[in-house]
């Protein structure tokens, strides 16, 4: 019967899960990302061949994803911090430990004169390169590692479905109060799958023993009648012991192996979880984000439209060189406001309209706090009753039921839902009136709620449900509190992106001074332990570690004159500009056409000739940067409307090819319209094989001479040109022509993807010395959200086919791979499943003499993003403008491990918020071991960092240092122009003013979709 809510019924290998983002880089892949000090300033965004935007800062980590669309009105708390620009906390900043630069060189030593193999590469010594300087790092130093520990696995088993999270939680909860009441303090869990002691809690070492729970609610005294049971089996796993963990850090001998390393920290993240996810005054997010909700240190800020940001905290225990460490990061996610539902909708609504299916899907499976029926514990205390809301009414509601709901329409109000009421429930029944039991009658929500609890609701507030679509549970808005700390599902307008930028983005110090204050209060950390560590035995240092560091010298970039003389830039802050220059290798344009698409709204070009003068003086600024290029043949106009729009696009651009033969086509949009960006790539990239170049009417038609210019890059690169160069003597063994660099990437669907979406691949590769141009391949993947390439042989045939044609017939000595993507998981994975492909590509492909000799000789390095290690100046000498670390800093001691080969290098300049470093990490060598070590380097790790960082002047986009080099960052680019192709699967939903019409959520996709045309395949068409 429906309802109306009446009363109850390897180890060491780092890298972490957030991303940052450069320079304009709304991409799409999984949403408004923080970091954005991660920035790779080249300018990539959506509409990535725009003229790119100033690189940002970090701004922590935010669980949203950017739209557009209209935004809320902001406000809220949180506070600004204007402390120091410099983080100084009191006696100033202590020296990096000398006990660990000790160790590092002891064991670095040994490494040294161990014998060496070819494949996965140990450290080959530290960098000695560039200008020293001392760096305040995100980490915490653990001065007491504990106990012995014992693991033991549960698991929950309850019916035919595994209970949800929430559930879950309170299950184990109950297990563990229910059962080992002795051990409670002894004892922590991560409320999934694993659970953790410092003592033995059960005799038996290897069968699982049963338990069984009966389960009542949060504060419940005891069961409720008739209540669900579980079987909560628990099975002991092993027994690991940090302190060893520790000696085999700090152990100078190569030769020792740590097999349970893995599992030691796994161990440890779960003790330094336990705290905070079993808070009820901290909302945690994953793993090991954490976020207070209910204390003193919440930092909340008012997003609008319904939705609040929440400053939190991430944390994860982390081996380096002689020490355990606690990495701390900054973190944003973008919730639900805290309160009454009904408050929540109308902000919503107030930016969004009182469109229904949108505001359905808003309230999906939000969690309410349920007001009108109070309880309470033998103890005084309220017990909570938590509904999670199903949708609005809908007139499909209770079909099955006798007697079903009368819903007027999807997302009725209290007075146009009834549902029928037993009669006993109506009142009083007398016992001695005579005649048939009265059968009851149907009673709106509005009524019912009025009659039995004396509340006036609102008739135009939506009614929820809070049961199921066969049996609802009706419950009007004034009845629900929204509970705090739920992640938003839906995504960010545009104007709450900017308001959530506001509240995140921050200066170094600022993070580092969140940190140690409240990140320190949250997570129970420092002077703030909580009773977990003690009982355990754990302590952490109060303040921030400090490492050294070094900035690595900028490499001269090289352009060319009026005369075709080389002409050197010396870049300053990592940047430069092109003024009175040319592109290093020119392009000629003999054939190109312009279409002006018209969509409605603000003219940028009144008439044709306003067009062609504009064109003129474009064309004009792509001869001075060295694009010779002719007017263009055809300058059309085209008006679109509706759900013709794609058609009507395709159509123009095929009449052009057509008629005219282009070789490359310039659009000039109306606005930032992500589904006509789309349909524009789609066609020109996939079925006509023309090269094409968006810009933004507004931005085309001012005429600036650098905005030209910008747009200059790319049509060069496009073109097949080289925009610019360095000295081969500064890309080390690239500089001698046999050496090929690939990057690879994968994108995966993100939430709100269409069924069917597909994981996709992306591989670039240079064709020379010069790393110029990158051409690149795409492959769907067989499997959906796998992250390892399973097209790698064919991918790497069709780049290798290419370097020889501009090789003589040659093949390259050396494959120098950097894999984007790929989480410290996956590692090992790399060398097992993606090296064979590879090498069996290459076994097909290299003449027989070639394979004799062993080659090619491959490397492969992990570019990790996603990471959170952060470091921040001692010095205001040793920062930059933003008071960041400065452009070229390379991090590879005191939060490594010496039998490792990474290191962290920040090459770029962030403009704003705190800036994040790219991680390297070698998985495997067959390079740089054999390598002759030639001046001024001094041993092969000086080699790869300079070289690596000389690369990062080479993004052709820009006329500045990047965050990552270019092979990783293109291949990160061709997954983004792959989604476009797939934009009906993985962005389903039509953004908010398109003039093209949403499409399908379910979609089926196959290899022909992103097949590009032979006649731009051989291009950076993605550029």
């Amino acid at each position: 019967m429906s309802s109306a809510g009446g009363p109850p019924q390897r180890g060491g290998r780092g890298r972490g899960s957030d991303r940052g983002r450069g320079p304009g880089e709304g991409r799409g892949r999984g949403g408004y990302r923080g970091d954005r000090g991660g920035g790779r300033g080249g300018g990539r965004g959506l509409f990535q061949d725009l003229p790119h935007r100033p690189a940002q800062g970090d701004s922590g980590r935010g669980d949203f994803r950017g739209r557009g669309g209209r935004g809320g009105r902001g406000g809220g708390q949180g506070g600004s911090d204007q402390g120091p620009p410099i983080h100084s906390p009191p006696g100033g900043a202590p020296q990096p430990s000398a006990r660990v630069t000790q160790a590092e060189n002891a064991q670095a030593s040994s490494l040294v004169k161990k014998e060496r193999s070819v494949g996965y590469p140990e450290r080959p010594g530290y960098g000695t390169q560039g200008r020293s300087v001392q760096l305040f790092a995100n980490y915490f130093e653990l001065k007491s590692v504990g106990k012995s520990l014992f693991r033991y696995h549960i698991d929950i088993d309850g019916g035919p479905r595994k209970p949800p999270g929430r559930k879950a939680k309170q299950i184990i909860s109950l297990f563990l109060d229910d059962h080992f009441p002795q051990f409670r303090r002894s004892i922590v869990t991560d409320y999934k799958s694993n659970m953790i002691s410092h003592v033995k809690i059960m005799e038996q070492d290897q069968v699982p023993v049963k338990y069984t729970v009966t389960y009542r609610g949060e504060k419940e005294d005891g069961p409720r009648e008739n209540p669900e049971t579980y079987r909560v089996t628990c099975q002991f796993t092993g027994r690991v012991d940090p302190a060893e963990l520790l000696n085999y850090l700090t152990s100078s001998n190569a030769a020792n192996m740590l097999h349970e390393k893995a599992e030691i920290l796994q161990a440890l993240n779960i003790v330094f979880g336990h705290h905070p996810k079993s808070s009820n005054s901290i909302a945690s997010v994953g793993a090991n984000k954490h976020f207070a909700i209910q204390d003193a240190v919440t930092e909340k800020f008012n997003l609008g439209a319904g939705l609040e940001a929440l400053r939190g905290y991430f944390v994860s225990v982390r081996a380096a060189t002689a020490r355990l460490l606690v990495n701390v990061q900054v973190k944003y996610v973008a919730c639900y406001q805290e309160g009454p539902l009904g408050h929540v909708i109308r902000e919503y609504q107030y930016d969004n309209g009182r469109g229904v299916p949108a505001l359905k899907k808003l309230l999906d499976k939000l969690r309410v706090r349920v007001t009108h029926i109070k309880r309470t514990n033998k103890k005084g205390e309220d017990i909570p009753r938590i509904k999670t809301i199903l949708g609005v009414a809908t007139p499909n509601d209770g079909k099955s039921l006798e007697k079903p709901p009368r819903v007027n329409c999807l997302g009725a109000g209290p007075n146009d839902v009834s549902f029928f009421l037993d009669a006993p429930e109506q009142g009083k029944k007398s016992k001695n009136i005579a005649g048939p039991k009265p059968s009851g009658s149907y009673i709106t929500v509005a009524e019912f709620f009025k009659r039995n609890y004396n509340i006036q609701v609102d008739f135009n507030m939506p009614v929820v449900n809070v049961g199921s679509i066969a049996k609802p549970s009706y419950l009007p808005v004034e009845v629900c509190q929204v509970v705090s700390g739920q992640p938003a599902k839906t995504k960010l307008s545009s104007k709450q992106t900017r308001q959530m930028l506001n509240f995140a983005v921050r200066s170094p110090a600022q993070n580092a001074r969140s940190i140690v204050t409240n990140g320190t209060k949250t997570l129970g950390l420092g002077d703030h332990a909580n009773p977990t560590l003690m009982d355990f035995g754990i302590q952490t240092s109060s303040s921030l570690i400090t490492v050294p560091g070094r900035v690595l010298p900028s490499p001269n970039v090289y352009y060319k004159d009026e005369k075709s003389k080389d002409k050197q830039i010396t870049p300053m802050y990592g940047s430069w500009n092109m003024k009175s220059i040319r592109f290093s290798t020119s392009s000629n344009l003999q054939k190109w056409a312009c279409i002006l698409i018209n969509a409605g709204g603000r003219q940028y070009f009144s008439a044709p000739a306003d067009l062609q003068e504009c064109l003129q003086r474009f064309t004009q600024k792509l001869r001075e940067v060295g694009v010779n290029a002719n007017p263009p043949v055809s300058m059309t106009r085209l008006d679109i409307t509706g759900q013709s729009a794609e058609t009507l696009i395709d159509a123009k651009i095929a009449e052009v090819m057509r008629q005219h033969q282009p070789k490359l086509i310039l659009t000039i949009l109306p606005w930032s319209d992500t589904a006509i960006y789309n349909c524009v790539k789609k066609s020109c990239d996939i079925r006509h094989g023309v090269r094409n170049i968006n810009v933004l009417a507004e931005q085309f038609a001012k005429r600036n001479e650098q905005y030209f210019a910008n747009v200059g890059l790319k049509f060069n690169l496009k073109l097949g040109g080289v925009n610019q160069v360095v000295r081969p003597n500064q890309l080390g063994i690239i500089g001698e022509g046999k050496t090929m660099l690939v990057g690879i990437d994968v994108t995966h669907p993100s939430p709100g993807s269409a069924k069917g979406a597909p994981s996709v691949a992306a591989m670039v590769a240079s064709i020379d010395s010069l790393l110029g141009q990158w051409p690149a391949e795409i492959r769907i993947q067989r499997e959906s959200r796998t992250e390892m390439v399973d097209a790698l042989d064919s991918m790497l045939q069709a780049h290798l086919r290419r370097w020889a044609a501009n090789h003589k017939g040659a093949y390259p000595e050396n494959i120098i791979v950097y894999r984007d993507g790929v989480s410290e998981g996956q590692y090992d994975l790399v060398t097992e499943q993606e090296l064979p492909l590879l090498r069996n590509a290459c076994k097909d492909i290299y003449p027989a003499p070639d394979t004799a000799k062993n080659l090619p000789r491959i490397s492969i390095i992990i570019v990790g993003k996603r990471h959170h290690t952060r470091f921040y100046p001692t010095r205001q000498d040793d920062s930059d403008r933003s008071n960041n670390t400065v452009n070229g800093t390379v991090v590879d001691r005191g939060v490594t491990e010496a039998r490792n080969w990474d290191f962290f290098l920040q090459a770029h300049t962030a403009l704003k918020g705190t800036a994040r470093p790219a991680h390297y990490y070698t998985v495997w060598d067959e390079i740089f071991l054999k390598q002759k070590i030639t001046p001024p380097a001094k041993n092969a790790a000086d080699m790869l960092e300079a070289m690596t960082h000389h690369m990062c002047y080479l993004y052709g986009r820009a006329t500045k240092a990047v965050s990552i080099c270019p092979p990783a960052y293109y291949a990160d680019l061709v997954c983004t122009r792959a989604r476009c192709y797939l934009s009906s699967a993985f962005e389903p939903a039509t953004p908010t003013g398109s003039v093209i019409g949403s499409s399908d959520p379910t979609v089926m996709v196959d290899s022909n979709d992103v097949l590009i045309h032979p006649n731009v395949r051989d291009t950076m068409f993605y550029i």
